[in-house]
This record gives structure tokens, sequence and C-alpha cells, in this order.
């Protein structure tokens, strides 16, 4: 059974930097695509940022130059560095895994 644990979130004021991550288990790893979205209060679900299985890597407009993706094969994970954050970067931030969504890790922008 496929698992996918976020974590790293909290609150960080704007212009702070945050990390997440992101483990997946039973699965083979380095066979997907791994994919960050976010969910704003009252906001659809949307697309953040993507690493291919041979580290190629793609963003969404507005974290383009400040957010940044990666995956580490030995621990099964996903991360996404952020830096200079701003208040409407506040979201539940989600990773998903072969279609495979976690429960999120809420990150909050705020002075």
């Amino acid at each position: 059974q496929v698992q996918v644990v976020e974590s790293g979130g909290g609150l960080v004021q704007p212009g702070g930097s945050l990390r997440l991550s992101c483990v997946a288990s039973g699965i083979r790893f380095s066979s997907y695509f791994m994919y960050w979205y976010r969910q704003a209060p009252g906001d659809q679900r949307e697309w953040v940022a993507r690493i291919s299985v041979n580290g190629a890597t793609s963003y969404a407009d507005p974290v383009k130059g400040r957010f940044t993706i990666s995956r580490d094969g030995a621990t099964n994970t996903v991360y996404l560095r952020m830096n200079n954050l701003k208040p409407e970067d506040t979201a539940v931030y989600y990773c998903k895994i072969a279609g495979v969504w976690g429960e999120g890790t809420l990150v909050t922008v705020s002075s």
C-alpha cells in the first residue's frame, strides 16, 4: 500500500524560508514523477512543482525563481525548498506520487 506523508510546514514571516519534505513508502520511488500542489483557503488546489524520474523540474509561474523541488532516492523523499515566501503562499501543501495524495502540511506566511 502506497503511503505519502508530508512535513515541514509552519508559520514564517514574509521573506522567510521553509523546506517541506514528503516521504513515500510502498512504491518504487525511482519510477515516478513527483508533484507538489497547494490549496489556499477558499481556493481550488493548484499545481506548484514537478520533478521527473531523471530530475528534470518544472514550476508554476507564481513560484518560479523562489521554490526548488528535489528528490532523494536513498530516502524516498521529495523536497520543496521555498524562499522569499509571500503571504499569498499561505496554503496547505500536498505531495502526490503515483496518483496518491498525502494529508498535506500547512504553511502560513504572516508577520
